[in-house]
């Protein structure tokens, strides 16, 4: 009978250590990852920012119903990395840390373990002693007493082992179920907004009108062109009258003007002295 109580403690305890050593492993390797998959979250988070920067400047250099469209359309993006940078935050405090937690978790039921085989190991070598003694001497009412208060602190031993693996494993199928669920929460309601906002940013990039777009452009190949031809249109087209005039004859078209002027000068003077004579005459 107490060796066979000895050989469940034993199958007991390897359980518990397996189990342990079990969650040690997996959990770690699960934090590792999540928080590997939360720091590409962050860095996809800061690629998006600079893609968002980059398209607000392209969209400073565009025809207007380019220039809005796509204006709209980083704000949209923008506002969709806000969403992420809040699954960033979700996923590090109802994900990451938890599992992180379980570093501690591991160490509080290893020393539980420990305490537990250093019990027993004392109460099955005493409950050796006890039996021996039982065996040389059957009639000693002491050694027998102490032999049932032995197997009796042995069972209670046996009865709290079975309590920690059972309370661990508890724990371990209600926490990992807790940030699984945790996590696809947490990507549901990212991917639901990131629906409803790359939604609005398709429609904003649909919204801009090509033919509109074209017609302003071609127009801006001439408008650079059109105050240089009206300038020489308008110069062409004055009056000699309307030039500047100069005492003296200048090349070109102002010399030909100048002359002109002088000499329509010096036929006024003549007729000036025609009609003098003509007075006198009378």
């Amino acid at each position: 009978m107490l060796r066979r109580n000895l050989d469940d403690r034993d199958a007991q305890t390897k359980q518990l250590q397996d189990a342990v050593t079990n969650v040690e492993k997996h959990f770690g390797e699960l934090c590792q990852i999540f928080a590997a998959y939360v720091r590409k979250t962050a860095r996809l988070r800061d690629k998006a920012d600079l893609l968002v920067n980059e398209i607000n400047l392209y969209a400073s250099t565009e025809t207007p119903n380019l220039k809005q469209g796509l204006k709209d359309f980083a704000d949209e993006f923008a506002k969709l990395q806000d969403y992420r940078q809040a699954e960033v935050e979700r996923l590090e405090a109802k994900v990451v840390e938890p599992l992180k937690a379980y570093g501690t978790i591991v160490k509080m039921k290893r020393d539980d373990l420990k305490a537990t085989l250093t019990a027993r190991n004392r109460e099955a070598k005493q409950l050796s002693q006890l039996e021996r003694t039982r065996q040389r001497n059957p009639s000693d009412r002491h050694a027998e007493t102490e032999l049932q208060r032995a197997t009796i602190d042995a069972t209670r031993t046996t009865r709290h082992l079975e309590e920690t693996i059972d309370n661990f494993e508890k724990q371990k199928i209600k926490d990992i179920k807790n940030i699984l669920s945790e996590f696809i929460t947490i990507e549901m309601l990212f991917h639901g907004k990131a629906l409803e906002v790359l939604t609005a940013a398709y429609q904003n990039i649909q919204k801009i009108d090509e033919d509109e777009d074209l017609e302003v452009f071609r127009n801006s190949l001439y408008l650079s062109d059109y105050p240089s031809r009206l300038d020489i249109v308008r110069a062409n087209s004055k009056s000699p009258l309307q030039r500047p005039l100069s005492t003296k004859c200048t090349s070109g078209t102002g010399q030909v003007a100048t002359c002109r002027t002088k000499k329509d000068q010096h036929v006024e003077d003549e007729d000036d002295e025609e009609l003098d004579v003509t007075e006198d005459e009378n």
